[in-house]
């Protein structure tokens, strides 16, 4: 099935579901529609420059003015991605790696070691944000690199500060610095608002991702073979930040 065919076929499947402008999506994971968790469709959206599901929004500008009254200016390195936006960057990656030579599974193996597979990324819920030091100097060309975030880079306050507060407003690192965990790498950058994000979580776990993977037109899709695919949900999807899980 091609993929716009799919997305009218998901978008007849929800609209019985009251998707409405200032619509909250209820807690009841089952509701959730499926084009919210894969990043098709997503009403819950506010902001201008980025954006944010709206009770994300306000912790996070409630977050942002205590770190600025501590001299921290958090600035946003990326929040909400659509379906559109993570193929575009699977596919950049996908064609970079096998034009170089790696065979299609080597390439997809090694994007998802920071880069997820479209419609399954945190970011089309709009939960989740990759954040930075906005003041900063020297500001590094490359921003999201963990090396930055430790030792004498610039953003070591940056994270002090995170480390020591996100987590009372609600956002909580994803890819932790453990060494036993899999999947994603380190990320310190990467923060999830766990109070909407943890029931997104629930509800996406659900889904037949195999078969969701199967309809879409993804570089490479043809090589994720179930192993695949249930590695890489064991170890990309749930192996992060035992608090965010549900």
């Amino acid at each position: 099935m091609k993929r716009i065919e799919f997305i009218k076929t998901t978008a007849l499947a929800t609209a019985g579901l009251p998707l409405l402008s200032g619509f909250r999506i209820p807690m009841d994971q089952d509701l959730i529609p499926k084009a919210l968790l894969m990043g098709y469709a997503n009403d819950q959206l506010v902001g201008t420059d980025y954006q944010l599901e709206h009770q994300t929004w306000s912790a996070f500008e409630k977050m942002s003015a205590a770190a600025a009254a501590d001299g921290i200016q958090i600035e946003v390195a990326s929040a909400f991605r659509s379906y559109d936006r993570q193929l575009a960057i699977w596919s950049g990656k996908y064609d970079r790696f096998t034009k170089a030579g790696m065979s299609p599974l080597a390439a997809m193996e090694k994007i998802i070691e920071y880069s997820t597979i479209p419609g399954t990324s945190r970011h089309h819920w709009g939960t989740d944000i990759d954040l930075i030091d906005g003041g900063a100097s020297p500001r590094p060309k490359s921003v999201l690199e963990p090396q930055h975030f430790h030792g004498k880079g610039p953003f070591c306050k940056f994270k002090e500060w995170m480390d020591a507060h996100a987590e009372s407003f609600g956002f909580f690192e994803v890819y932790t610095n453990n060494a036993k965990r899999k999947g994603f790498k380190y990320e310190p950058w990467h923060f999830s608002y766990k109070p909407v994000s943890q029931n997104y979580l629930a509800a996406y776990l659900k889904l037949d991702i195999k078969s969701e993977l199967e309809r879409l037109e993804i570089p490479g899709s043809k090589h994720m073979d179930v192993q695949f695919i249930e590695k890489y949900l064991q170890d990309n999807i749930s192996d992060i930040n035992p608090d965010l899980l549900p």
